[in-house]
């Protein structure tokens, strides 16, 4: 009997019987790929927390960081594995790992950021209805009319019409939206639009170069998962045929982009990372909903204006 009873002590002492959970809560981070670019986010994301008291060196809550370095069934197998840990909240970023975190779980609170609204990622159900564990930050298509307009305003058309290339992921429901807005705003634009799908990262030299073999006057980045992954590439491309691009998104023109009007990334996670404190205070997701991203800049990068001799308005920021 003494035997049994000392075996079950040690076993409550290595598996924990008499211990209560530990009081410091668990935040899971999924990055869908390796991206300086959206790396932006994640950087706001935990200084949001920090900022709030939340911080992994006080021991004031812990961190589980995964990247799927832009593999799919890894990202699921990430998820799920982050899942099974019971986090307090899943942080997803960008646009893959929120609907893949969404598609498998619907009680643990979704913190997106760098991702599109729920209609745009195709997440509300039969009836509509938004995912009830979705919030962080989320931005619509709205700000590509701008975007998109900056090209009437600083090319010059080798012809009569404006003729402009981009890449989309036909994989991607944000990118074909993307695509199809930027379609309608061409027509109206009295511009020549060529778009061109990829499925891989792998695919983008050679569709970039098709692209520019039809004398292109500028090449369009719009918001998709792969232009960001393999944007170095395009930029090389598109430099070797003294092409400039425009884009939606702030954080390409440090990359080599001319210019563009879009979303602070590293506020866009700051913004996610503020309604995450918020649960993480309260414990209650009762007062939170998903926002739409509030800081957007126009930015321009100096160095590739000087390249290709276009003036910039004054109201654009440069970047570099």
């Amino acid at each position: 009997m003494k035997s049994i009873l000392y075996a079950l002590m040690v076993i409550c002492f290595f598996t924990g019987c008499n211990s209560k959970k530990s009081s410091v809560p668990v935040v899971a981070f999924i990055d869908a790929f390796q991206d300086n670019t959206i790396a932006q986010a994640k950087q706001g994301f935990f200084d949001a927390l920090q900022k709030n008291g939340f911080d992994e060196k006080k021991g004031t809550v812990k961190v589980i960081y995964r990247n799927a370095q832009g593999d799919i069934p890894t990202l699921t197998q990430i998820t799920k594995y982050m899942i099974a840990q019971q986090p307090a909240l899943i942080a997803t970023c960008p646009t893959l790992s929120t609907i893949t975190a969404i598609q498998n779980t619907k009680e643990i609170p979704v913190f997106m950021m760098v991702s599109g609204t729920p209609t745009l990622m195709k997440l509300n159900d039969a009836k509509g209805n938004e995912p009830k564990n979705l919030f962080g930050t989320g931005e619509t298509l709205g700000y590509i009319d701008t975007s998109f307009g900056l090209i009437n305003t600083l090319i010059k058309p080798k012809n009569q019409k404006i003729k402009v290339g981009m890449i989309f992921n036909q994989a991607e429901p944000q990118s074909v939206e993307a695509m199809n807005a930027i379609k309608k705003l061409a027509d109206t634009d009295n511009m020549e639009l060529i778009a061109l799908p990829v499925n891989t990262s792998a695919d983008v030299q050679l569709v970039t170069q098709s692209l520019l073999s039809n004398q292109i006057d500028v090449f369009f980045a719009n918001p998709d998962n792969t232009v960001f992954a393999s944007f170095e590439t395009i930029v090389k491309s598109c430099n070797q045929a003294n092409v400039p691009i425009l884009t939606s998104e702030a954080g390409l023109v440090a990359r080599g982009a001319l210019a563009a009007f879009g979303a602070d990334i590293y506020q866009w996670g700051f913004q996610a990372g503020l309604q995450a404190a918020e649960l993480l205070k309260t414990k209650s997701t009762s007062n939170l909903h998903w926002q739409i991203v509030q800081k957007r800049n126009k930015v321009f990068n100096a160095d590739v204006a000087k390249k290709y001799n276009i003036i910039i308005p004054a109201d654009f920021k440069a970047i570099k």
